[in-house]
């Protein structure tokens, strides 16, 4: 099985005002694209609990992040026409949504639930395939192109067995 698309978003916490800080993917052979975000001036939700989860502070955004008019362009090249994955559909959808409205522009690809791939066996085995990716992973950090790595493993592997 050829690996779809994979995506991930890391944001600046979760519910109304939250913002996407960084968007990583995974693409079909390998090739992974990941990038922080430099937050727009009306973009002020900061909850620490995600800040220590993904270890990103608004400081490195400010730093290290590019204009989202940047970032909407690049993956728009990249992702053109394709169907692309995610696991956390209900969140990872308003995040780019509110990436693409600040920058004036659609979406090129079409964001899906990487659930609907996933026969009812396949997805009882899901969470445990999972936990044996990220453990042989030995990821150091939860960022955005290293999640979509491991959904993508993980997704392979639960279709091989």
């Amino acid at each position: 099985m050829t690996p779809p698309t994979i995506l991930d978003v890391e944001a600046s916490g979760f519910g109304r005002g939250s913002y996407p800080i960084e968007i990583g993917f995974v693409e079909p052979v390998g090739t992974v694209f990941c990038c922080l975000i430099r937050p727009e001036p009306d973009w002020l939700h900061w909850d620490a609990s995600a800040e220590t989860l993904h270890g990103i502070t608004r400081e490195i955004l400010q730093r290290h992040g590019k204009p989202p008019l940047w970032v909407a362009e690049q993956i728009n090249r990249r992702l053109a026409g394709q169907t692309v994955y995610c696991d956390a559909w209900a969140h990872d959808y308003p995040w780019l949504a509110r990436l693409f409205d600040v920058c004036d522009l659609a979406p090129s690809f079409r964001l899906a639930d990487l659930r609907s791939l996933l026969s009812e066996a396949e997805a009882m085995r899901w969470g445990e395939v999972l936990d044996q990716v990220r453990a042989e992973q030995q990821l150091r950090r939860h960022r955005a192109s290293s999640d979509a790595l491991v959904l993508q493993l993980t997704l392979q592997r639960v279709k091989q067995d």
